[in-house]
């Protein structure tokens, strides 16, 4: 981890890997949700040529929010579009650049996942970014898009505490390999069912008789419900769950939740877009309310190389291979289990974090691991 110093007598953590040490991953504790096996790292980097980079930002009593940033390849996005599909379960939220991916099924910039009041500044970052990237001299329209979930139970989100700056940091650091994940980047501040939530990851890969493929998941979990982990009703057993009528520690269900879903599977846009639908049966097996108050979306692209859209495919009005719709269902069932286990990675490696919002002390306190290793032991 590099820290460099803030203006706001803090630092910024600059993520590459995976840095919580005291904390543990879901498989290690026994939970291993689904019938598929995880790719290598159990990571959306398990898809060959995603990268991930992730700022963290903290400075002063409240600032506690970051950035993370998602490439579907290591070539220009631009040029070399991906085919992507959105879908929305419930749509309070700010996620920018979501119609042009619905009209046009394509991704042209990475995915940024920040918090709300900074997706104007995570827009700017990728418009700077995309205009940059040599090839793009003569680019005049960009279509940035960027994913949000309210960070401001736990961070001072009307003090603006992060810039276009730490954006750019984040896509300048994107790497391949192991993948931070709890209070990290744009989890940083989050909290999920009762307790701190943040970034998780996971993946699935399917059989050689199945074709092969991998689909990986990230969740920047910032949502709520009754805590289901691996079918343990966690937030039953331990008393803190939305409706949970004279419980003092009763949790919330609004917040949000996005999903970005990748796969090497030469997947059309129309069934990126099924995809990611069935990203949100991940969602709700976790025990998710989706609730009113809650913005709930997932968006899946493929990098397969003969479904990436690049210019000279474009240009000769080329016919993309595509997976047929019949051999599509262990696809959906793949991403599922991975999202499923993205949130659940994302709350066992989370660690508490305090700030001062206002005057008044906020805590979000870790999922008790002791207390949850008791609950899978019973099992």
């Amino acid at each position: 981890m590099r820290r460099r110093r803030s203006p706001a007598a803090g630092f910024r953590c600059i993520e590459a890997r995976r840095m919580t040490e005291h904390r543990r991953r879901a498989r290690e504790l026994g939970l291993a949700p689904g019938i598929l096996p995880p790719g290598p790292l159990n990571a959306i980097t398990d898809v060959a040529g995603v990268r991930v980079g992730q700022v963290t930002v903290i400075a002063g009593e409240g600032t506690r929010t970051g950035v993370t940033a998602i490439l579907p390849h290591a070539q220009n996005p631009f040029a070399h579009r991906v085919p992507a599909g959105v879908f929305a379960m419930n749509g309070f939220g700010k996620m920018a650049g979501v119609t042009q991916v619905q009209e046009l099924g394509e991704l042209e910039t990475p995915i940024l996942l920040t918090n709300t009041l900074a997706v104007g500044r995570a827009v700017e970052a990728l418009v700077d970014w995309t205009l940059a990237q040599p090839g793009n001299e003569a680019v005049r329209s960009v279509n940035a898009v960027v994913g949000e979930t309210n960070d401001g139970r736990l961070n001072d989100i009307r003090a603006r505490g992060i810039g276009a700056a730490e954006m750019r940091d984040a896509l300048a650091i994107a790497a391949p390999g192991p993948v931070a994940e709890g209070s990290v980047g744009a989890g940083t501040g989050t909290m999920a069912f009762g307790w701190k939530g943040g970034i998780g990851t996971a993946s699935r890969v399917l059989p050689p008789a199945l074709g092969g493929w991998t689909v990986g998941a990230l969740v920047q979990a910032n949502y709520g419900g009754a805590l289901v982990m691996d079918g343990v009703p966690v937030g039953r057993l331990l008393g803190r769950y939305f409706l949970a009528d004279h419980v003092a520690q009763q949790a919330d269900a609004d917040g949000s939740v996005v999903v970005v879903v990748a796969t090497d599977a030469p997947l059309s846009d129309r069934n990126l877009q099924r995809l990611a639908r069935r990203a949100m049966a991940g969602i709700a097996r976790t025990g998710a309310a989706f609730s009113d108050g809650s913005g709930d979306y997932a968006i899946a692209f493929a990098t397969h190389p003969e479904v990436i859209r690049a210019p000279e495919k474009r240009a000769a009005e080329a016919r993309y291979a595509e997976w047929p719709n019949d051999r599509v269902s262990p696809l959906f069932v793949a991403a599922i289990e991975a999202t499923e286990e993205a949130v659940l990675n994302a709350l066992t490696m989370a660690t508490t974090v305090e700030s001062r919002i206002g005057g008044r002390r906020v805590t979000g306190r870790a999922l008790p691991l002791d207390r949850l290793a008791e609950l899978l032991a019973r099992r």
